[in-house]
């Protein structure tokens, strides 16, 4: 919805996460997706409050969505990117099957 410039008729939560921090100075400086376990993303929200940065684990989805809000960047650590595409060649090779592979002519 935020990409596409929506409103909502009630606002979302991660709406009201952005009301919250812009009501205290807040700013959201990045999300980080830092671990892929199980089919499971996990992620961080990198804020800055006064002169301190702190960091919160969250959901992907509510992460990027809180992202997409501020205007902040998103950004994947290089072992999920590396556990995805590893997790989808096990599965891709886990359905492969021997008619897969055609017949050999001998």
């Amino acid at each position: 919805m935020s990409l596409e410039n929506v409103t909502p008729p009630r606002p979302m939560t991660h709406d009201f996460m952005k009301a919250f921090l812009d009501a205290y100075n807040a700013k959201v400086i990045s999300v980080v997706i830092t671990d892929l376990s199980e089919h499971t993303y996990f992620a961080k929200i990198h804020l800055m409050f006064e002169d301190s940065e702190y960091t919160v684990d969250a959901r992907p989805s509510d992460a990027i969505a809180l992202a997409l809000r501020s205007n902040a960047p998103v950004f994947a650590n290089d072992s999920v990117i590396t556990k995805q595409s590893s997790e989808e060649l096990e599965q891709w090779l886990e359905n492969l099957k021997p008619e897969d592979f055609g017949k050999l002519d001998s």
